[in-house]
């Protein structure tokens, strides 16, 4: 199967909310994005690729020949790429009743722990959701990471009890998912969370901790001093704030203060291997990649996420070998210009 029969065949099975476009640059969506939308015009989701193209790498082919390394260690764990999949939930709803939760879990995460990465799962309001991925990640033996909401602390702390059973080798929660409105309609509410409320979090997980939806250098110091070990650099796909910076603007500005401090994860209209370059050049450690998993899911099952997984990686390793970068810590500053 090739990447372009698996667009195709993701059309035919994505029922219309999702475009399955061969980039996925947000201009056919704006503010219709799958998911709850986008608010406003949706600008920020087309800000986010639109941002990684305006960055260019520097080739530099004058070097000694020698194998590429592209493997990321990272909580005591290996991994063969510095890329992961990204959370998604309620894919039915949002998507199509081609795949449901439970299935669209188990072939995300079972493909990618084959294929040497880590799924993120996601979360939603139906409890069988967090279920699902909890089964997916024991079943793949802990090599996902299960993204919890911010909802009111009596409902984490359930859902915490669940994923922790499936063992997983990392937590996350999406702190931007703050912004979708209908965490905001519950009762008791739920959304943003204090220093204090996540510090409580963390130390309740009881392993490593990912706190999703840092866009500032206050932000990212914020869950440094909560004790998170990692960040995501997101704006929830551009989804929930409107005129939003796209996530490669703020990038280096936080890698700059908490570089060395926590691991620093980065996502938003990330769609290439060459993009994923750029990223760890201003100062990410790896990269999540959220949408094309959807249409790689629903166009070709294990085997579609596998052959992108296969695409991203080949376009990295060309990348790298085109800039004389034969690891991940090669992939510096001076790789690219702006």
């Amino acid at each position: 199967m090739t990447y372009q029969e698996v667009i195709e065949n993701a059309r035919k099975n994505l029922g219309g909310k999702c475009k399955a476009c061969p980039i996925c640059n947000g201009i056919a969506c704006k503010n219709t994005i799958p998911g709850p939308g986008a608010k406003g015009v949706g600008d920020t989701a087309i800000r986010n690729y639109d941002a990684w193209q305006g960055i260019r790498v520097n080739m530099d082919t004058l070097y000694k020949l020698a194998p590429v390394d592209m493997s990321l260690e990272i909580f005591g764990k290996k991994f063969k790429y510095p890329f992961f999949a990204g959370p998604v939930g309620a894919v039915s709803m949002h998507y199509s009743d081609t795949y449901d939760d439970v299935r669209y879990n188990e072939v995300l995460t079972a493909a990618c722990a084959e294929a040497g990465i880590a799924a993120f799962t996601g979360d939603g309001t139906n409890p069988e959701v967090m279920k699902a991925a909890a089964k997916a990640i024991s079943k793949c033996n802990g090599a996902a990471v299960p993204t919890v909401k911010p909802w009111n602390i009596e409902t984490i702390k359930e859902k915490m009890d669940l994923v922790l059973a499936s063992k997983p080798f990392a937590m996350a929660m999406d702190i931007d998912a703050a912004g979708l409105p209908f965490l905001k309609n519950l009762t008791p509410p739920a959304g943003s969370k204090s220093v204090e409320e996540l510090a409580q979090i963390i130390k309740a997980a009881g392993i490593p901790f990912i706190v999703k939806g840092v866009m500032t250098v206050k932000g990212a110091l914020k869950a440094v001093e909560a004790g998170a070990q990692a960040i995501i650099v997101s704006n929830h796909g551009g989804r929930v704030l409107d005129q939003c910076p796209s996530t490669a603007e703020v990038l280096p500005e936080i890698a700059e203060a908490v570089k060395g401090k926590v691991k620093i994860f980065v996502d938003g209209g990330i769609r290439t291997g060459t993009d994923i370059f750029k990223a760890l050049a201003m100062g990410a450690d790896g990269v999540l990649i959220a949408r094309p998993f959807v249409t790689a899911v629903y166009g070709g099952g294990e085997e579609g996420v596998k052959v992108y997984i296969q695409k991203l990686a080949a376009e990295l390793e060309d990348t790298m070998r085109m800039t004389g970068a034969m690891t991940l810590n090669d992939i510096t500053s001076d790789k690219i210009r702006y």
